[in-house]
């Protein structure tokens, strides 16, 4: 994304009008879901400058800041602290998906069996991935899906769409500050069936080229 990213974080850019981190915000809230983490790294402190304390979303933001970018699983880890000890949605930042309804996320690593029981904690998911059809820059996917489970092998084959619901436990061998990637973590726990998912059909962008971020921002045609 350079040279845009040269000056703004890419959770800034602009896609309709609003940044894309805008966009997951008001989504959440729009579910119930206020109390927010972000992590930054590059620039981070223009995130902090711009949403402030998220009462004008009406979110309460917290920040974890990294030094250096530790990735996905590394940014997680360094702030468990203010994540507590219950499973939490985490979104990549750099992903445009205006509709997704964040309100189904919310009981989807229950404690409870359907029957009211809780479930063994060595039967429990620990992770629950909403997949997305592959796009054209990605096309041999990340993960297959059977019966909701998530898998390394297998047809058709999905893409990770960067939303998924964790419980703080996936992240126990990640030490806090260090970098640590999320994929190889997910396919170690699919590998032993401890990975969930389901398969999203709306609209979905991983934004990571200019390209894309222009097609997101080119004028509506006619009848569209």
């Amino acid at each position: 994304m350079r040279p845009l990213t040269d000056t703004c974080p890419k959770p800034l850019l602009t896609v309709r009008g609003r940044p894309l981190i805008v966009w997951h915000i008001l989504n959440l809230v729009r579910a119930g879901l206020t109390e927010i983490v972000i992590n930054h790294a590059h620039l981070g402190h223009m995130i902090e400058e711009m949403l402030g304390d998220g009462s004008r979303y009406g979110a309460n933001l917290v920040y974890s800041a990294e030094g250096s970018a530790l990735e996905t699983a590394g940014g997680i880890a360094k702030a468990r602290d203010l994540l507590g000890d219950t499973p939490f949605v985490a979104i990549a930042g750099d992903i445009y998906c205006p509709h997704f309804d964040f309100s189904q996320v919310k009981d989807v690593l229950e404690e409870n069996d359907p029957w009211g029981k809780p479930y063994p904690v060595g039967e429990r998911d620990l992770a629950w991935l909403y997949l997305v059809k592959n796009p054209a820059h990605h096309p041999e996917g990340d993960f297959a899906l059977a019966n909701f489970s998530v898998t390394n092998h297998g047809e058709p084959r999905y893409t990770f769409s960067g939303i998924g619901v964790y419980r703080p436990e996936l992240f126990d061998t990640v030490t806090a500050g260090e970098s640590a990637k999320l994929a190889p973590i997910l396919r170690e726990f699919a590998d032993k069936g401890k990975i969930g998912g389901e398969v999203y059909r709306g609209d979905w962008t991983d934004v990571g080229t200019i390209e894309r971020l222009e097609q997101l921002n080119a004028p509506l045609k006619a009848g569209s």
